[in-house]
């Protein structure tokens, strides 16, 4: 257990984080899998740029690794590309 009054604090700190982050990727990862089950081109175009940005909104806080960011961006892309 942590002594110190700062390792408390760090403790809260990285707790409020962890939920924060877990939220984060949980709707990216779900936002990402409705725009590949996305039948309608129209719907997935417009998706898109919502899901970048959610993606690299993890990148920029480093919760999500920027060439998984940049890898996913691609592949997503290029899948709406294709349903034209």
């Amino acid at each position: 257990m942590a002594q110190h009054k700062s390792s408390k604090k760090r403790i809260k700190q990285d707790a409020v984080k962890r939920i924060r982050n877990r939220y984060y990727k949980k709707s990216a990862r779900t936002a990402i899998l409705k725009l590949r089950e996305s039948e309608d081109v129209a719907a997935a175009k417009e998706m898109l740029p919502k899901v970048i940005s959610m993606i690299d909104k993890l990148a920029k806080k480093n919760t999500w690794h920027k060439n998984k960011a940049s890898n996913l961006k691609s592949k997503l892309t290029k899948h709406v590309n294709a349903m034209a």
